[in-house]
Formats: C-alpha cells, sequence, structure tokens
C-alpha cells in the first residue's frame, strides 16, 4: 500500500519539477507568454489548465479502450473540448472579470499540447487514478511556472503582486510587453535548471 502511495505521490511531483512542462519540457509557450502580463492572470490560466489537464485525463483513460486506433486523436479533441467548454460555462458564471481577461486562451486549452501530449503519452496508457495523479502534477507544475512568471513581470514592469501596488511610479514597461515575456522566461528557465540540476 506504502508503495502504490508513493507511486501516486512521485507522479504527482514530478509534473512540478522533473517534467514542469514550461521550464524543462518548453510546452504551452503561447500561453504562458501571452497570459502573465501578471500573477492573478498566469495563476488563472494555470488552474484553468489544470482543470481540464484533470478531468480529461480521466475521460480518456476511461475511454481509450473502446477508441478506434484511427479516430484516437479526434476523439480525444473532442473530450478535452466537452472538458473545455464546461469550464468556459463555470468561469462565464462565477468569474467573469477572469474569462474576459484571459478571453480567446480559454477555448485554445482544447489545442494546448500540454494537455493533448499528456493524453497520448500518458492517459491512454494508464488508469484513470493514476492519470488524474498525472494531470494533477503537470497542471499544477504549470499552474506554479505562469505564477511565477506573472508575478516576476508585475513586479518587474508595474510594481505591484497580485494587483497590489507597493513600489510608487511606473515600472519597467518591457515586462509587460511581450519581449519582457520572453526575457523573464528565458533567465527563469536557466535559474530552474540550475536549481534543479543534479550534482
Amino acid at each position: 500500500m506504502e508503495d502504490r502511495t508513493m507511486s501516486k505521490l512521485q507522479l504527482i511531483t514530478k509534473g512540478l519539477i522533473k517534467e514542469n512542462p514550461t521550464f524543462v519540457l518548453i510546452l504551452g509557450m503561447c500561453p504562458t507568454l501571452a497570459t502573465t502580463t501578471s500573477a492573478m492572470n498566469g495563476m488563472g490560466m494555470g488552474f484553468a489548465t489544470l482543470f481540464v489537464l484533470v478531468l480529461s485525463n480521466m475521460a480518456i483513460s476511461a475511454a481509450a479502450p473502446y477508441i478506434p486506433d484511427k479516430v484516437r486523436i479526434p476523439s480525444y479533441i473532442v473530450i478535452i473540448a466537452a472538458f473545455v467548454t464546461i469550464l468556459q460555462f463555470i468561469m462565464q458564471a462565477y468569474t467573469p472579470a477572469m474569462y474576459e481577461t484571459l478571453g480567446l486562451f480559454i477555448p485554445l486549452i482544447v489545442v494546448n499540447c500540454i494537455v493533448l501530449g499528456r493524453a497520448e503519452a500518458f492517459a491512454n496508457k494508464n488508469s484513470v487514478i493514476d492519470s488524474a495523479c498525472d494531470g494533477l502534477g503537470i497542471g499544477l507544475g504549470f499552474t506554479l511556472a505562469l505564477t511565477v512568471l506573472g508575478l516576476i513581470r508585475e513586479i518587474i514592469g508595474s510594481g505591484s503582486a497580485f494587483g497590489f501596488k507597493f513600489i510608487s511610479g511606473d515600472g519597467i514597461l518591457v515586462f509587460v510587453l511581450a519581449p519582457g515575456a520572453f526575457l523573464a522566461l528565458g533567465y527563469l528557465i536557466v535559474l530552474f535548471r540550475k536549481l534543479t540540476a543534479k550534482k
């Protein structure tokens, strides 16, 4: 029982560090660069992706044995799209401001290579519980990466954190714009790999 628990824990933690989708696998760069103008936006996008990842991984794991190989990928996309639609309805009802801010990037979760990649690489070959743990780990890793990137860009770019202004005056505007996203992400990837490199 302890071994099984440990393996579930490893499935979750590998998405945070060893297989972090942003800092290690370099996946999902479009929402990573576009939605991280603030920590709150990054966190919102991360949690939205996590929601879809966990539920679509579970559904695909359960359905995989019954899906013919020829229509495997289109079937996965339909399953993912169903959960993205549910997510859109939930966000429109309960977090309309966040939904408006993230805009087009919510429906684009359907074709996010992280979500489809986990369906193809893991969920269709493993149990429902393992797939849920994998989705949770990868989703948390993505959320952490987007939140940290958004926080750094927000602090340097506008002198605030999670919307709370703590530095008077303007920040370095370039960090709120696209070039700043590339710059901050590049340094974060280098730092992350330095910190996680095996001695």
